[in-house]
């Protein structure tokens, strides 16, 4: 068997909910977790005679969205109806836009966190808005094998965001989505909640293989229900092969009868893509304007006003943290990634005490496995336990070693624990500063009560001295251990 070499081409289709009180549509609330069909009216019903207002909220935020997607903004946009029929979709049409999108050809650069990659521009055909559908609650467990429909749902704002076919691999793929989760969640304009439905992925992936000399395309899969970033890598992972292995035993094609373009659902227990329907074509929908909205009309003074009210977007802060702030780039990564709130306390703390890696390090470590024990995130920490002024003050002491890092830790904990001031905490745990004459006279106690570590010193073997340290510990817990050392070195080598 020939070996044959293909090349993996990836498009991604986003939804994303934007963070409205209402729907886009009506004034029906937007809330997770409701009881079924509590939050629904005759125009989300689809009642007749019901005539739908747009959302100014929503277009917004969409607005705001699309250029931190580097966009282009038209000045005129309009409503289609988008027509099909499914139980959870009472209209038997979707509210959508088809022609003259409220954005275009905009981008998002992806960056590899370990190399797997080189970085990349991937390429935004559009980004839409449209209403969303109702949900379909399929019971198959309970033995009735019914189904029920919620229409809380129906009407909420989603964004649309449509990539060219940009993505190389399942790694650039998440690699996407990760970076426009941050994007999104810095702007503010939703919380990209996969578990609640706040965004969505659907990935068409196909693959172009040489054969004989040319280069033939798989028909091309669109891959649906996948309910987190790993099953979006996974699920791309598997298609891949599995397509790989059709065309090898049967040679398909697009000029063939098996070649027309399928949607295929994700198993995330078995692993596997399993065959839904034929994909459907943009004729498919019959779309036609929608006749009971006006278009809208975006000036260009109303974009300049957002753009320059959009702020840090997570690409050009992880910049700034390495080129002002000389972290590293997995610090930097790291940082950013921890969303707004995270970045900003990381922030606060650096500019505070004046050391970026001091800061970066109790950042992405002590403070990072706190949020993680206590389910808490960085604002809730900083309102509810440790505000970074008090981080600030906690590392001061550490930089004019009135104490050293593990015993920091310790105040760290109680600080935590009780929400009470440093210098409170640091009363009550006795800490205090020990200055260099008591050092030296421990230093020297010790040497003369250990006459074979001191030989050990003495003859190059400074390991030796990290033995010292715990004897001191003992003595007086606020020694610096560091400064320590190097004195017990000192007296050891005959060097004071």
């Amino acid at each position: 068997m020939p070996a044959f070499k293909y090349q993996v081409i990836i498009g991604l289709e986003t939804h994303v909910q934007l963070l409205t009180q209402t729907k886009l549509f009506c004034r029906c609330a937007c809330r997770f977790g409701d009881p079924p069909n509590t939050n629904t009216c005759p125009v989300c019903l689809g009642l007749p005679g019901a005539l739908p207002v747009m959302n100014r909220a929503a277009f917004e935020q969409a607005l705001k969205a699309a250029v931190g997607l580097n966009c282009e903004i038209p000045q005129y946009t309009k409503w289609d109806r988008k027509q099909y029929f499914y139980p959870d979709l009472p209209k038997g049409y979707q509210i959508s836009q088809y022609d003259l999108p409220m954005s275009e050809r905009g981008w998002v650069e992806i960056r590899s966190s370990d190399g797997a990659f080189e970085a990349k521009r991937v390429r935004i055909i559009r980004a839409h808005l449209e209403e969303d559908a109702g949900k379909s609650m399929h019971d198959e467990t309970a033995g009735k094998n019914d189904s029920r429909i919620d229409l809380n749902r129906c009407g909420t704002p989603l964004l649309e965001i449509v990539t060219e076919p940009d993505m190389r691999s399942p790694a650039e793929a998440r690699a996407y989505l990760d970076e426009l989760k941050l994007l999104l969640t810095y702007l503010g304009v939703s919380d990209c909640n996969m578990q609640e439905g706040s965004l969505r992925v659907d990935a068409n992936i196909n693959l172009h293989i040489e054969n004989s000399g040319e280069t033939v395309a798989t028909p091309i899969v669109e891959v649906k229900n996948m309910n987190s970033f790993r099953a979006v890598e996974r699920a791309l992972q598997y298609e891949i092969g599995r397509q790989f292995d059709v065309f090898v035993e049967t040679g398909v094609t697009k000029g063939t009868p098996e070649g027309f373009k399928t949607t295929r659902g994700w198993d995330d227990t078995a692993e596997v893509t399993h065959p839904l329907r034929e994909k459907e074509e943009s004729s498919d929908y019959r779309y036609f304007p929608e006749p009971d909205l006006t278009p809208v009309i975006v000036s260009r003074e109303q974009c300049q006003a957002v753009r320059a009210a959009l702020g840090e977007r997570p690409a050009e802060l992880r910049e700034r943290l390495i080129d002002q702030y000389g972290l590293s780039d997995y610090d930097a990564n790291v940082i950013v990634s921890g969303g707004p709130d995270y970045a900003g306390y990381f922030l606060a703390v650096a500019d505070g005490c004046g050391d970026s890696k001091l800061a970066a390090n109790w950042v992405t470590q002590t403070i990072a496995r706190e949020l993680k024990e206590r389910n808490l995130t960085a604002g809730e920490l900083a309102r509810q336990r440790l505000a970074a002024d008090r981080l600030v003050e906690l590392l001061a002491l550490v930089q004019n070693r009135s104490m050293d890092t593990s015993r920091a830790k310790e105040v760290f904990a109680k600080m935590i624990e009780s929400a009470r001031p440093v210098a409170e905490v640091v009363a009550e745990l006795g800490v205090e500063k020990v200055d260099e004459s008591q050092l030296y006279d421990l230093a020297r106690e010790l040497l003369a009560q250990n006459p074979s570590i001191a030989a050990d010193i003495q003859s190059g073997k400074l390991k030796a001295a990290g033995r010292l340290i715990g004897l001191a510990k003992q003595k007086n817990p606020n020694i610096d251990p560091g400064r320590f050392r190097e004195i017990c070195i000192e007296l050891s080598q005959g060097r004071t």
